[in-house]
């Protein structure tokens, strides 16, 4: 796994929980709760490219 990929990770994180709980203090939890899910998907969208190569890698392995 590259450096790179876990500080883009932690980025979103600490910006994600930055404006989590900026929009609770101001009385939006349900916009709060919005963010937190959209920082989840932009995460997963990151990781699929990491995960498909993990999937060919293991089907090289073994030649399926």
């Amino acid at each position: 796994m590259q450096v790179d990929l876990l500080f883009k990770i932690a980025a979103v994180g600490l910006a994600i929980a930055f404006l989590n709980m900026v929009l609770s203090r101001a009385g939006r939890d349900d916009q709060a709760l919005l963010v937190t899910i959209a920082g989840v998907v932009v995460v997963l969208v990151v990781l699929i490219d990491e995960i498909a190569a993990l999937f060919t890698a293991i089907r090289r392995v073994f030649s399926l």
